[in-house]
């Protein structure tokens, strides 16, 4: 934290020493990745804990697909979620997935899913995700490790279960 705020200050100083008064102009691009259909089991919880309502949705399989990888997701893992009595909500889903060429991959996906008012008193949901995947430094997949990626859930359609569109920043 003292490291990020010393930076912040460094930079700051930088540009007002350079006769600037505003960073530089930089917006990273999205690219589509892929989109995980998961399906779930039955969600328990832990009820109130110190830290908040722990509830539990197990990951039983499904599918994903992308411009470059396509195959299953693998049963066993969870998506562990933390709620405050706000209507914030904490997750951790951790799986894995294994591609149509036989490559496991490893996903750990945190973020946050909000319902709240928005400035004038309106009900607002946001859900946004940074899923990690770590995948065989000698497989064809490695460029997954080296980068960061975001991702959001798609709602309608048919499928029982999320889905969840995945996108690496550029």
């Amino acid at each position: 934290m003292k490291k990020a705020i010393l930076l912040s200050v460094f930079m700051t100083l930088t540009l007002i020493v350079n006769g600037q008064t505003e960073p530089p102009k930089f917006t990273p691009q999205l690219e589509f990745a892929l989109q995980l259909k998961v399906t779930l089991g039955e969600t328990y919880t832990c009820g109130e804990t110190q830290h908040g309502r722990r509830t539990i949705i197990p990951i039983t399989g499904g599918t994903f697909e992308g411009p470059n990888i396509k195959g299953t997701i693998i049963n066993g893992g969870a998506d562990y979620q933390l709620a405050n009595a706000e209507g914030r909500t904490e997750l951790e889903a951790i799986y894995s997935i294994k591609t149509d060429d036989g490559i496991y991959i490893h996903v750990r996906n945190r973020g946050i899913i909000c319902s709240a008012k928005d400035e004038n008193g309106n009900p607002s949901f946001y859900f946004r995700a940074a899923p990690q995947f770590e995948a065989p430094s000698n497989s064809k997949y490695a460029w997954m490790n080296n980068a960061l990626f975001v991702c959001a859930p798609e709602f309608g359609g048919d499928f029982k279960g999320i889905v969840l569109n995945v996108w690496k920043v550029k």
